[in-house]
């Protein structure tokens, strides 16, 4: 009998429990700032440290994770990764000094949370699926959303009903126990390894007919870096970076008790920007199928800086500062508008990239994206950290995160149309 669920999509959900899991475990950073601050006598910008050390590691990882993969697997990678991240945060329980959270946290996670990121996740998407791909990259990033939505509420309710150490335990069991023996058993590499096709037929055709059209000439990974549509990628990358998990999921739930907000609205507010995360991830995913990927990144990146222009509005006026922190549904619109930009460049990213360079390792140029990714998120974690430690506010902050973004959609709208994108326009018109 014929299935009628194709293996591909246990495939995805494996793969979405995994980013799941441990990113949501990395972006519950910002949960852990205060009770650190107050355990080991640290400021603000040495706890930032923590997270931009973690960053570095994290995108300095992801061109050999993306090397790694493309030699042993993803589903090695991603298991081992894993396990690794569970074993380092359920070892913080144990933590004395501020020295022991710079080496569990910011080098030991931060290289699993490297292994099970969107490189391994995005090699395995593109081997399951050739078409629905836009889709698929959506739900796989939606991992990330869902996680911050659960994850990092359970970590703020977690700390506030009993301490920091039941929260790191309690994050470190559900990965040994539960996420790393569900991908051992159930994640598989390729369709080959279950006698199936993926979704949409063989990959060997459409290698052909994108090599033809996306990559002529057939150049080599190391030329990628000579290339316009290379760098006009991976800089908006970069930007997206520093302005969401840089700043924004490190930086929101201190701005928030900032502002005086408890922690059931804070946790709140986190729970609806991943809420609204998600549903802007997935939508993304049906876009990035159906219309120009340079043009929706532009447009995305547009409107997450009007977002944050709509939050400077309250913060840079004290009286309205007051206004704002004593109305939460303020801080709430505030995390839905910004919620549906947030994880939504990734999809079209990853299509533009996929696109672009097919011929190429796809690992290697995935890993070279996100290491720009994290190497912005490094900085959108300390700059703000250290500004906050001079000035007591997040000001500055959010205006250097608007410029950056209106050249981020400028860069984008600079990119070449890939050809599909081309023959797909004149084929309907």
């Amino acid at each position: 009998m014929e299935k009628k669920i194709h293996y591909a999509w246990i495939v995805l959900f494996v793969t979405f429990l995994a980013l799941l899991a441990v990113q949501g475990v990395r972006l519950s950073f910002g949960a852990f700032i205060e009770p650190w601050e107050t355990e080991f006598s640290m400021d603000r910008g040495t706890i930032s440290l923590i997270s931009t050390l973690s960053f570095i590691v994290y995108g300095i990882s992801q061109p050999v994770v993306g090397k790694l993969v493309d030699r042993f697997g993803a589903r090695m990678i991603l298991s081992v990764s894993a396990l690794l991240v569970g074993i380092s945060i359920a070892l913080t329980y144990f933590v004395t000094s501020p020295w022991q959270l710079f080496l569990l946290y910011g080098v030991i996670a931060s290289l699993g949370v490297g292994g099970a990121s969107n490189v391994a996740a995005t090699v395995v998407v593109t081997n399951w699926f050739q078409e629905r791909r836009g889709l698929a990259f959506g739900l796989m990033e939606a991992g990330f959303s869902v996680g911050q939505m659960i994850v990092v509420p359970a970590s703020l309710f977690l700390i506030h009903w009993y301490d920091w150490q039941m929260a790191v335990a309690v994050l470190g069991a559900f990965l040994i126990l539960i996420v790393f023996p569900v991908l051992l058993l159930l994640l598989r590499n390729h369709p080959s390894e279950k006698g199936i096709q993926p979704i949409g037929g063989d990959r060997a055709a459409e290698g052909t007919e994108n090599g033809t059209d996306e990559s002529p000439g057939g150049q080599l990974a190391e030329n990628v870096f000579r290339t316009r549509r290379f760098w006009f990628l991976i800089l908006p990358f970069f930007i997206c970076g520093f302005t969401t998990t840089g700043l924004m999921d490190t930086h929101l739930i201190p701005f928030a008790q900032l502002c005086g907000f408890s922690a059931v609205v804070t946790g709140s507010a986190v729970s609806l920007l991943a809420a609204f995360n998600t549903l802007g991830t997935l939508l993304s995913g049906v876009v990035a199928d159906r219309w120009s990927n340079k043009k929706f990144l532009a447009l995305l990146y547009a409107a997450r800086a009007a977002t944050i222009v709509l939050l400077l509005v309250f913060v840079s006026d004290p009286e309205l500062l007051l206004v704002f922190a004593a109305h939460p549904s303020l801080l709430f619109l505030f995390s839905i508008s910004f919620g549906l930009v947030d994880f939504a460049t990734v999809a079209p990213t990853q299509m533009l990239a996929t696109q672009y360079f097919n011929k190429q390792s796809l690992g290697f140029i995935v890993g070279w994206l996100f290491l720009s990714h994290q190497l912005g998120s490094a900085l959108g974690a300390y700059l703000p950290g250290l500004l906050f430690s001079q000035t007591e506010n997040y000001n500055m902050s959010f205006y250097i995160a608007v410029v950056l973004l209106v050249g981020a959609s400028v860069l984008n709208l600079l990119l070449p149309e890939p050809a599909r994108f081309k023959r797909n326009v004149a084929s309907e018109s």
